[in-house]
């Protein structure tokens, strides 16, 4: 049996038990300081759909613009979604658990094709990247203003890895990153988008002109953008990147598409074989948020917790 396949069957497995977890406990999961925390969801199924009911509204322990960023944690962190997510749907983990531990959390939601009736306004992230690059250089500005810290640390998920290097690269946003951390990196593109910029030019279309997603041809590892955006090289200036990935990503074709040189680079099942995480549960899976919690203080490193860990719905256990 080819290793392929056998990832393949693993995660089939994995899924079959999925309903097992609709009840998961946290037990392993990175812990908080006292009982009164926020409740951190990682099951990122049902935390999206719970979260998809609420219309604009912020993650819990998000864009608090009262927050002032501490000695401790001196650098507020945003948290930048994927394609089709927005500030709440995809960061229901990510928020309060950042908020739990001391930080100032910040998301937004970007990228919404104008004029869109609710509910498809709640879906980020359709537009042109190059234009949702200029709405997060305006909502950092106006979180560097709020909390009057200098930098940023910098969490992303899928396009919302992409995405910003833009605004780093083009548009002066590298000396206001410090850590850039990437959930389910796109930096070669995927192979899923490369007929995308073929279909454009079929019907006279720029490969980012696609009806409805502008930013989905723009994922394609031979488009323009991913040129434009690649060349030179992609680290700049002194921000530290790092890139978190997963063997079970069905969506970022190869997985190894997010490694990139001069970036540190880790595979979660090389901290957790058993963590069969695949796109979008990488944004709530408990293995990889301590490693951005160590990534974000590594003062105060903590270990990394092992677990079965379900694609979509997270943590198996009581």
């Amino acid at each position: 049996m080819s290793r392929r396949h056998t990832s393949v069957t693993r995660l089939v497995l994995a899924a079959a038990s999925a309903l097992l977890a609709t009840s998961a406990g946290l037990v392993l999961a990175p812990s908080g300081h006292a009982e009164e925390d926020l409740p951190v969801d990682y099951n990122f199924l049902v935390g999206a759909v719970r979260a998809g009911a609420e219309i604009d509204a912020d993650p819990p322990g998000g864009n608090d613009w009262t927050c002032r960023p501490t000695a401790r944690h001196p650098r507020p962190v945003v948290l930048v979604h994927g394609t089709a997510g927005n500030k709440n749907t995809n960061w229901r983990a990510y928020a309060p658990l950042l908020a739990n531990h001391g930080y100032c959390v910040f998301s937004l939601t970007y990228g919404v094709v104008p004029g869109s009736p609710v509910p498809v306004n709640q879906l980020g992230g359709m537009g042109r990247m190059q234009d949702s690059a200029r709405e997060l250089k305006a909502f950092v500005a106006r979180v560097l203003r709020a909390t009057g810290a200098r930098k940023i640390e910098l969490v992303g998920h899928s396009q919302g890895t992409l995405m910003p290097e833009y605004w780093v690269k083009f548009l002066g946003g590298a000396p206001y990153v410090k850590n850039y951390i990437s959930l389910a990196p796109v930096w070669h593109g995927t192979r899923l988008a490369d007929p995308a910029p073929l279909l454009a030019n079929a019907f006279g279309l720029q490969e980012d002109q696609i009806p409805v997603c502008a930013a989905c041809g723009q994922f394609a590892a031979r488009s323009a953008f991913m040129a434009r955006l690649r060349e030179g090289g992609l680290v700049v200036g002194d921000i530290v990147y790092t890139n978190i990935m997963t063997k079970y990503d069905q969506l970022v074709v190869p997985y190894t598409s997010g490694r990139e040189p001069g970036m540190r680079n880790i595979v979660v099942q090389d901290h957790c074989a058993t963590d069969y995480s695949e796109h979008f549960e990488i944004a709530a899976d408990p293995v990889g948020a301590q490693i951005v919690l160590n990534t974000l203080d590594p003062a105060h490193r903590q270990p990394v917790p092992c677990m079965v860990v379900l694609p979509f719905v997270g943590p198996l256990g009581g």
